[in-house]
C-alpha cells in the first residue's frame, strides 16, 4: 500500500511565526514534480509539537488540497494523548487523507496494554495506519510481540522504523505482517536490502527526484544505480541530522531560496559551525 518514497514535509513559517501557506504549496508542487509517491505533513519534521489543533488541521487540509489527488497524503495525526490523536485522525479522514502516521505516545511511557488500546482505537476510525517507532524521541520502542498483535488489525498496515537498527528490520520481516518504511535516509538502502519497501524521508524535501530514483531503482532491482545515488548523497543525509531535525533541512531550504529559516521555540537557528558544515554538504552536491 505504501511502497516507495514519502516526504516528511517541513512546515514553513513567516518571520512572525505564522504558517506560510504559499511556501508550503510551492514545496508540495516541487515534491509532485520530483515524482515522490506521497507526502507526510505535520510529522516530526513538520514541527508538530508546536502547532495548535487548528493549525495542525489547516496544514493537513492544505496538503490534501495542494496535491489534488496527484500523490498520496499520509497525515501526521499522532500524539501522546489518545483523545487528541483520535480528533486529528478523524479530521484527516474527513478531509480525504490516504493514511495516518501514528507516533508512539511520548512522555507517558504506556504499557503494551495501553499502546494496544491507543493504536486500536485510532485504527478503528478506518484510515490505514503507519506506526512510527522512534525511541530516541519517545523514550519507548515498540516490541516485536506488541507489533505482532497490532498487525492483526486490518487497518494497521505499516511501520516507519527510525531507531537506527537495520537488524530490527530483519526481525520485523520475519515476525510481523507489516510494510516497513525506513525513517532514516542514510539507512534506506540497507533497510530495503533486508525487506523494507521505501522511506519516509527528510532529505527529499530538498532532493525529491534523486531520492525517488534511488528508492525506485531498488524496487526495480537496479542496485548499482541505487548504490551510486546513496554514495553521492550519503554525506548530505548525515549532515541533515547534525542538529535536531528539522533545523538542518529547513535551513537548507532557506539557503536554496525556498523559504525562511524560521523555527518555533524551543527550536533555534543553527550554530555557525554546523551551518558551515551544512553549506559545504549542499555545495558538494550542487544545491547551493
Amino acid at each position: 500500500m505504501f511502497e516507495g518514497i514519502y516526504t516528511a514535509l517541513v512546515t514553513p513559517f513567516r518571520s512572525d511565526g505564522s504558517f506560510d501557506e504559499p511556501a508550503f504549496r510551492s514545496l508540495i508542487n516541487s515534491q509532485v514534480k520530483g515524482g515522490v509517491d506521497g507526502i507526510v505533513p505535520v510529522g516530526t519534521t513538520g514541527e508538530s509539537p508546536t502547532l495548535d489543533m487548528g493549525e495542525h488541521i489547516r496544514v493537513i487540509e492544505t496538503a490534501i488540497d495542494a496535491t489534488a489527488g496527484r500523490i498520496k497524503v499520509i497525515a501526521g495525526t499522532g500524539g501522546n494523548a489518545t483523545a487528541e490523536a483520535l480528533t486529528l485522525t478523524k479530521h484527516a479522514k474527513d478531509a480525504g487523507a490516504d493514511g495516518t502516521l501514528q507516533v508512539t505516545p511520548y512522555y507517558n511511557k504506556p504499557t503494551d496494554a495501553g499502546l494496544i488500546r491507543h493504536f486500536t482505537d485510532i485504527a478503528d476510525i478506518g484510515l490505514p495506519v503507519i506506526l512510527y517507532n522512534i525511541p530516541g524521541r519517545t523514550g519507548l520502542s515498540l516490541s516485536f510481540g506488541l507489533l505482532e498483535e497490532l498487525a492483526g488489525h486490518p487497518n494497521i498496515v505499516a511501520i516507519k522504523e527510525a531507531g537506527g537498527d537495520v537488524d530490527r528490520v530483519s526481525h520485523l520481516v520475519r515476525r510481523c505482517d507489516l510494510e516497513i518504511l525506513s525513517g532514516d535516509d542514510m539507512l534506506t538502502l540497507p533497510m530495503m536490502a533486508v525487506g523494507g519497501i521505501g522511506v519516509i524521508s527528510v532529505a527529499s524535501n530538498i532532493i525529491p527526484r534523486e531520492l525517488r530514483d534511488m528508492v525506485h531503482d531498488v524496487l526495480d532491482g537496479n542496485w548499482d544505480r541505487a548504490r551510486d545515488l546513496h554514495r553521492t548523497y550519503h554525506e548530505l543525509f548525515c549532515t541533515l541530522f547534525i542538529e535536531t531535525n528539522p533545523i538542518p533541512v529547513k535551513t537548507s531550504l532557506h539557503l536554496m531560496g525556498r523559504m525562511e529559516a524560521v523555527f518555533r521555540p524551543p527550536l533555534a537557528p543553527m550554530g555557525d559551525e554546523n551551518l558551515s558544515s551544512l553549506r559545504a554538504s549542499l555545495k558538494n552536491v550542487g544545491l547551493v
